[in-house]
């Protein structure tokens, strides 16, 4: 999806070629054609070729695949998201900071209301 939303539109050569460690074409040929399933893409022919667009806005798509990763690897659990990224992703000094101030920001929009 990334690579396609970059691009604005393309083929699964083009996400081949975008790929660092690229599967097999058929393998990319089918993740597309299940990403149209879903919905999240739609394809235009240009000659022979399929060209894939993005179907929903880029915020939308992100939003969605969040809540997915959340319910599905993580119950649920912004607390357990977190932890995950901070053992895994080992941020630095200044990015534990700006977490800080995003939970700090998170606690007083949450008593404001």
């Amino acid at each position: 999806m990334d690579i396609v939303f970059r691009r604005g539109r393309a083929t699964a050569a083009d996400v081949l070629d975008d790929l660092p460690d690229p599967p097999t074409y058929s393998a990319v040929r089918a993740a597309l054609r299940l990403l149209e399933e879903k919905g999240l893409l739609a394809h235009e022919m240009d000659g022979k070729r399929f060209v894939y667009l993005p179907t929903t806005p880029q915020g939308q798509a992100r939003s969605s695949a969040l809540k997915h990763l959340v319910r599905t690897f993580f119950n649920g659990s912004p607390e357990q998201v977190v932890n995950a990224l901070i053992e895994d992703a080992r941020p630095s000094a200044a990015e534990l900071d700006r977490l800080a101030k995003l939970i700090d920001d998170a606690r007083r929009n949450e008593e404001g209301k």
